[in-house]
């Protein structure tokens, strides 16, 4: 009976799907059949609205079939199917917990195909499945419209971005984390604006506004979404476009495939598949990159949000998160005032009572306090943080790993803002470098040389090492103060302006060869005109004012020129005569300097992107010289390092990590890193030829000879050994002849 029975519905099933292929290919004809099916789903959909949970498995399998062939064909007959979106939304809305789980699966996928072909839009589709993915407690639904929520919102983009649908869904999830701020339904906020970020549909302010939001929510869950967003989620899309490009298909390998394997449909297609890939590769690298802001710059009023981050998880004590979610935060709230240079001048008093060894994942606080560490911070408020980190961590009692810790932090703070050290300090600190633990000693030299390029009056004579010396003798090495800012300028650009002096030289040297000789005065005139001085120009715009009237030009003689040396000679006695109230000598000196340390090129030309272009490659190959070896270019570079990645507690415990000394397990595994695993020895040839074997590539004919079966070589040994001497000589040459002209195919010329 039971056989029976699912032989029927087998039958009604075949019947439904070839009725579907039918009205496919010829919608007019079979109109009729499509109206009586429509009917009975019409019926049966009124039986389970009433009572779903009543319904028989026979019912349910019928109902299924009919919502499935009236979806697939749904757009060829707009009129009568009209009501059937909103049938199954309000099915879905309102018998989502008690339908039975095919059937829920077949409504939800209705709904996204009835998208698909457009008969509803995203909006319609994306605000039915979202309440219920935040209400129903079944698990695989929720999996299920998590999945087409992302699929619809990624496909709606892909060709233009959806503003208008964009908007929507922010407005609805933040709202969803507004509305209540103790619920845990603000996870799916999160998980949704993290993933679409993730795969760069969002990328806007907005998606940060959102997160922000749940940031500041009451509930740890949602608080500890909202914060791994923002220090986690540019990692997230840059290795998520790395793994994308890494995708390259061989396209050689490809066509070697077709061409040695029998040629049938299936390799043909996947040729034609793999071409089209490669072509829309291609397309891609040749598209303009699009500009992805970090999510932590496109905050909006990083103050403000940093300040309620750490009032409300950080500062208030009846707050239970876990240390661990704390951490987490008071990382992010760094991260800000070190990114945006924020002032919280209370989160430094709050860090005084962590700084100690015995306090858990200490490492990370003194990371997190490096962080929050600027240029505008007072130096009186980061000094006694310094004071304290020296006086807990580092003497001659503390463990090697605790003192090189301790240095390594005041040296990442000190990085920051150097004016926080005293010189009674540095000199304790840089005395550690006589220590016996390498990784102390370590930590005491970068001290010391970090203090050589950004402060080196701090230290004594003999720790400030030949480079520092000099240069403070040569009053090189300017010390900012507190809140002063180094002047803005296009890094690298007196390199290019040498350059061109260079090119220039060499052209006027050629032009002169060419000449013989004659053109160098002509060149050195022009050269003279190019170059003018704003001064003259000046000069000669004044006197054609003062004239009064039109200046006859070929009336000019050559009396100008002596007229212009009396006057210098008259001015030359008048600044005798008078008294010397004020010693300018220096004030020009000093106003002359400026002027050449401004370059004329910046000031006076506009960079062509060639300009631009050979401006970068002059930085590389100085960067790679050492020619810009500044100081306080060194220093921005050393601070640059963390500002976008930020700092952990891994490079905190570095220089202990290093000075430890290693066993010989951690040394081999250290030396694996990196390399392929190999589960036992083999030869090189063995690896060269499993390498070959993974790639499809053939072997030759030697190598084939080696695996061909004795009894089917012996023939051909056996007449080698038959052979006459004539023969064998003949066949010699023949291989000597053949050898010489480049083998079978010629391959020598």
């Amino acid at each position: 009976m039971v056989k029976r029975k699912v032989a029927a519905l087998e039958k009604v099933e075949a019947d439904l799907v070839n009725l579907q292929y039918k009205i496919r290919r010829d919608p007019r004809s079979y109109a009729q059949e499509f109206h009586d099916q429509w009917l009975a789903y019409d019926a049966q959909r009124q039986i389970f609205m009433s009572s779903p949970t009543t319904a028989s498995s026979e019912d349910v399998k019928k109902f299924h079939d009919l919502v499935d062939l009236v979806a697939h064909v749904a757009d060829l007959y707009p009129d009568i199917t009209a009501p059937f979106p909103d049938h199954l939304k309000e099915l879905l809305n309102q018998h989502h917990a008690t339908l039975d789980k095919e059937l829920r699966e077949k409504v939800v996928g209705s709904l996204v195909l009835l998208r698909r072909k457009d008969v509803i839009d995203s909006t319609s589709l994306l605000t039915t499945l979202f309440p219920i993915l935040i209400s129903t407690p079944s698990k695989s639904l929720r999996s299920l419209l998590y999945t087409k929520i992302i699929s619809d919102l990624r496909e709606s983009n892909s060709k233009a971005t959806n503003h208008r649908l964009n908007r929507t869904i922010q407005t609805v999830l933040h709202n969803l984390v507004t509305s209540d701020r103790t619920s845990t339904k603000g996870m799916w906020a999160c998980r949704i604006t993290r993933e679409l970020w993730r795969r760069q549909v969002w990328t806007d302010a907005r998606p940060c506004d959102v997160m922000k939001e749940a940031c500041l929510s009451d509930n740890e869950k949602v608080v500890v979404g909202g914060v791994r967003f923002f220090l986690g989620g540019d990692k997230e899309r840059e290795e998520l476009e790395d793994e994308s490009s890494d995708e390259d298909i061989d396209i050689k390998k490809v066509k070697h495939q077709g061409t040695i394997n029998k040629k049938t449909k299936k390799r043909q297609k996947a040729y034609e598949k793999a071409l089209e890939k490669i072509k829309k590769q291609e397309r891609k690298k040749h598209a303009p990159h699009p500009l992805n802001f970090s999510a932590l710059h496109l905050i909006h009023d990083p103050q403000g949000f940093a300040e309620k981050l750490f009032q409300k998880h950080l500062q208030n004590t009846k707050n239970k998160f876990s240390l661990e979610n704390r951490l987490l935060i008071l990382q992010l709230v760094t991260r800000l005032v070190g990114l945006h240079k924020l002032i919280i001048i209370s989160l430094y008093s709050w860090f005084m009572k962590y700084l100690t060894p015995k306090q858990l994942n200490v490492t990370s606080f003194l990371a997190s306090l490096a962080q929050a560490t600027h240029n505008l911070i007072p130096p009186d408020v980061i000094e006694p943080l310094v004071v304290k980190i020296a006086n807990e961590f580092v003497s001659e009692a503390s463990a090697s790993e605790v003192a090189a810790a301790g240095i390594n932090a005041i040296r990442e703070v000190a990085l920051r803002q150097p004016l926080c050290m005293n010189e009674t300090l540095l000199q304790d600190l840089v005395m550690y470098q006589k220590s016996k633990d390498k990784g102390v000693v370590m930590a005491a030299k970068g001290l010391q040389s970090l203090y050589r390029e950004v402060y080196p009056e701090l230290l004594q004579k003999k720790y400030r090492g030949k480079e520092a010396t000099m240069s403070l003798r040569a009053g090189e090495v300017k010390q900012l103060k507190f809140g002063e800012e180094e002047e803005g300028g296009i890094e690298g650009i007196e390199l290019l302006e040498r350059y061109k002096e260079e090119q220039k030289r060499k052209k006027q040297e050629e032009r002169a060869l060419k000449n013989g000789g004659t053109d160098n005065k002509e060149d050195s005139d022009d050269s003279d005109s190019e170059s003018f001085k704003s001064e003259e120009w000046e000069i000669a715009s004044t006197d054609s004012e003062s004239s009064g009237g039109w200046i006859d030009v070929s009336s000019e003689s050559e009396d100008d020129e002596p007229a212009k040396k009396r006057r210098r000679k008259d001015d030359e006695q008048d600044t005798e005569e008078a008294p010397a109230l004020v010693d300018t000598s220096t004030e020009a000196e000093a106003a002359q300097a400026e002027i050449n340390r401004i370059s004329k090129l910046a000031t006076t030309t506009i960079l062509t992107p060639a300009d631009l272009a050979k401006l970068e490659e002059l930085r590389r190959e100085a960067k790679l010289d050492k020619a810009l070896g500044r100081a306080s270019k060194r220093k921005k570079e050393l601070i640059e390092k963390h500002i976008e990645d930020g700092l952990t507690a891994d490079d905190i415990e570095l220089p202990a990590q290093l000075g430890k000394k290693t066993t010989k397990e951690e040394r081999v595994a250290l030396a694996r890193e990196g390399k392929p695993a190999r589960e036992e020895h083999k030869s090189t040839q063995a690896i060269r030829r499993a390498k070959k074997d993974a790639e499809g590539k053939s072997t030759t004919n030697r190598e084939k000879a080696r695996k061909k079966n004795f009894l089917m070589t012996l023939g051909k040994a056996r007449a080698k050994n038959k052979r006459s001497l004539v023969e064998a000589s003949r066949t010699m040459r023949a291989h000597i002849a053949r050898s010489k002209r480049g083998g079978r195919r010629r391959n020598g010329g």
